[in-house]
């Protein structure tokens, strides 16, 4: 799907919470691929990839090891290296389902990519990161009979941000499209954008992966449909007269990012599931194990986590599509939350007792609506146009007082502009020693193809130290 840029929302919860959409027009990443792909450089597994250097250091020419060309395969952990079987889940298998032929470059580039040092450090970051998503993804694919290797899939599309956003608008860990989740029950509205939530989101991406593999009947194919779309590379399998993917894209068949797309996700399923034999170190959390509870009322996550004892970080990472922390006036509304904290939760939901909403009085000004109202404060415009009896949404006159049953305690409104539908790379960041563009792009969010991208330079590009680079414009919180 798409490539990430930063989360775009800020309001309710730290930007490290916020980082199957197949009809969507996406932007190629990379400037040019040449069909040719033999003529791709190969870096050594061992290259400092885009490592900041002093101004005045020398570059030589690059050169590939013996190592690197030779067939990939003689360089890949064995099973003799590492005996034991992979463990899914509770599903134990000795090689991957979804392979790569071991002498495609695309999949040896990626392969030496994500083995570097910078590239190693990037995946344990993005693994961990995705650490409390990871036991239900797993479980979801086990359970659907799917390979087990597509609980990476996240790490290509969303680098594991649940409020990842793309540059052309896709959205959440599975990178979705709005124009795409209609068949999957998701909901956009201004309490929630279901593309971010974790549970629905993962049930439609590989409710998609399975059509596309059942059309297909291949999951190279399956894959290049989820990045580019069904129809688009069933005209490919029909212009190019063959059903192999590998063959299309040697042919240029597809398109750019797709070609791209299916080695890479191959390559990075590869290392992470032998990952101690690459020397990434990565947990295997089983937990939390999450469930669903309905709230029967509108209820601030704050306020819940108050009254609950549970911590309200948590509630907040659980249920990442709600914009503001507040769970929409819809008594069907499923809050996610660990199934160690749902009783307390539970609880606190059916206390009698508790005023879950709070009243402030606002004075109207200039360009206020009740909309914008209802949004800030985190109620529905029925619920203040309740409160002021008479009160006539289309003519709301300047200086009136209105009460705002409120659900969070909140600052005064203050119009703000209109929200990009991406984060530009209007910062800047001066490199500093040791430094590479995958630790720049860890602190702002933002994929390192994407960073380099931006930047005019690829991932391979030697960093000279005080250089200058292209950011995002909000540099991300600390994890």
């Amino acid at each position: 799907m798409r490539r990430i840029l930063t989360a775009s929302r800020l309001l309710a919860f730290p930007l490290w919470l916020t980082f199957l959409c197949v009809a969507h027009n996406p932007v190629p990443l990379f400037a040019q691929l040449e069909l040719a792909v033999a003529s791709i450089p190969v870096e050594p597994a061992d290259a400092a990839v885009g490592e900041a250097m002093p101004e005045d250091a020398v570059s030589e020419p690059g050169s590939s090891s013996p190592e690197a060309s030779r067939p990939l395969r003689g360089n890949m952990p064995t099973s003799a290296d590492r005996p034991e079987s992979l463990a899914w889940h509770g599903v134990a298998q000795d090689s991957l389902v979804i392979t790569a032929p071991a002498e495609n470059v695309l999949f040896r580039r990626y392969i030496n990519q994500y083995t570097s040092p910078a590239g190693k450090k990037w995946l344990e970051a993005v693994m961990k990161r995705g650490e409390p998503y990871l036991a239900h993804i797993r479980s979801s694919i086990a359970g659907r009979g799917l390979p087990p290797e597509l609980a990476y899939l996240p790490v290509i599309e969303s680098a594991f941000l649940p409020g990842a956003l793309s540059k052309s608008g896709a959205s959440g860990l599975w990178q979705f499209m709005k124009n795409s989740i209609s068949p999957a029950s998701m909901k956009i509205d201004d309490w929630r954008d279901d593309r971010r939530d974790f549970w629905k989101s993962t049930d439609a991406a590989l409710r998609k992966l399975e059509e596309n593999h059942r059309y297909f009947g291949d999951w190279p194919l399956a894959l290049a449909a989820y990045n580019a779309g069904l129809g688009a590379v069933k005209r490919a399998t029909e212009t190019g007269k063959s059903k192999d993917y590998w063959d299309l894209s040697a042919r240029g068949k597809l398109k750019t990012e797709t070609i791209h797309y299916v080695p890479k996700f191959i390559a990075v399923a590869t290392i992470l599931s032998r990952s101690a034999s690459y020397g990434i170190e990565l947990g295997w959390p089983e937990s939390p194990e999450w469930t669903r509870i309905k709230t029967g009322r509108a209820a601030d996550l704050g306020l819940l986590a108050e009254l609950s004892g549970v911590k309200a970080d948590v509630l907040r990472m659980g249920n990442a599509e709600l914009h503001y922390g507040v769970t929409p006036p819809d008594t069907d509304y499923l809050l996610k939350v660990s199934t160690a904290d749902a009783p307390a939760i539970q609880a606190a939901l059916e206390r009698k007792d508790v005023q879950f909403i709070r009243y402030y009085f606002h004075s109207v000004r200039s360009g206020d609506t009740l909309s914008a109202l209802s949004r800030h404060y985190g109620v529905s415009v029925d619920l203040i146009t309740r409160s002021n009896p008479g009160l006539a949404a289309r003519y709301l006159k300047i200086g009136a007082r209105i009460l705002v049953p409120a659900l969070r305690e909140v600052g005064p409104y203050v119009r703000a502009p209109r929200e990009a539908s991406s984060i530009a790379f209007e910062g800047q960041h001066t490199v500093k020693k040791g430094e590479t563009l995958w630790s720049i792009a860890l602190g702002y969010d933002v994929d390192p193809e994407l960073l380099a991208e931006a930047n005019g330079m690829d991932l391979s590009s030697i960093l000279r130290e005080g250089r200058t680079i292209k950011t995002p414009i909000m540099k991300s919180e600390t994890l």
